[in-house]
């Protein structure tokens, strides 16, 4: 194998070098002139505090809990 630097090769590999990094600035500034920016709109979210009694919290539970009773599988006791 020949030594590339004896043959006088390295003008075409110094080329090559100068090729890819032509086009991968070519590639960067076609990326950045074609993108587009996406516009987000800003999500506004229920402040409002829920106003929930003691009483319909106790009432959920006890309707969760006959549900619970009806089913096929019972859970076991904590020990």
């Amino acid at each position: 194998m020949e030594n590339p630097f004896e043959t006088g090769q390295v003008k075409n590999y110094l080329l090559l070098y100068a090729a890819v990094v032509v086009i991968m600035v070519l590639f960067f500034i076609a990326s950045t002139l074609f993108h587009d920016d996406q516009v987000i709109e800003q999500r506004v979210f229920n402040t409002e505090i829920n106003s929930t009694t003691n009483s319909e919290v106790k009432e959920d539970l006890k309707a969760l809990q006959g549900e619970a009773g009806s089913k096929k599988f019972k859970l076991l006791d904590k020990i």
